[in-house]
């Protein structure tokens, strides 16, 4: 019986550094470990080599529904989604390894990661509270971050109806067309 207890920590503390390491918020390694607040704290200053940072996560579903912003977390949930469908692991590896192939997308493709490893754990959330849905959208068939009242048979998404100042400008992050 504690051997199995020495493993389920030594995972919590795995999962914890992983986290840690991709930029997770302490109240993320809280809501997702049963690691005391005070160890979490140690771990956090010893992996990170700094405090963590202080204040209320974002608790705004508006937030994923600007263009850009929309696009990334539609992305993330996308990939978030097929490896729920393909693979069995917990709720957290699944955000985790769905993060990483995020990143891995946006580095691939020369983009600013606009998604934060909270904002995207903060996504799934949503999802699962019915507060965000993905929606296809009617043009080009891609499923989209959308509120769960949009009226999807009409639905257009941002890539085939961005709005008008869209990749006007460098400095507002645009998407570079090559």
């Amino acid at each position: 019986m504690r051997a199995k207890s020495l493993l389920t920590e030594a995972k919590q503390i795995e999962t914890a550094v992983t986290l840690i390491n991709l930029g997770a918020r302490l109240q993320v390694l809280e809501s997702e470990t049963n690691l005391s607040y005070e160890r979490l704290l140690r771990l956090y200053k010893e992996v990170s080599g700094k405090s963590p940072s202080k204040g209320q996560l974002p608790f705004s579903t508006d937030w994923f529904m600007t263009w850009q912003p929309n696009i990334h977390a539609s992305l993330f949930l996308n990939i978030h989604e097929y490896l729920n469908k393909a693979a069995e692991m917990d709720e957290i590896d699944t955000v985790i390894k769905a993060y990483q192939l995020y990143l891995e997308q946006t580095q691939n493709q020369g983009l600013e990661a606009l998604l934060s490893v909270t904002r995207a754990w903060r996504l799934v959330k949503f999802i699962d509270n019915g507060m965000l849905t993905l929606t296809k959208c009617s043009k080009c068939g891609g499923h989209f971050v959308s509120h769960p009242h949009e009226i999807s048979r009409h639905y257009v998404c941002g890539l085939c109806n961005p709005p008008a100042r869209a990749g006007k400008g460098k400095a507002s992050g645009a998407i570079q067309m090559h």
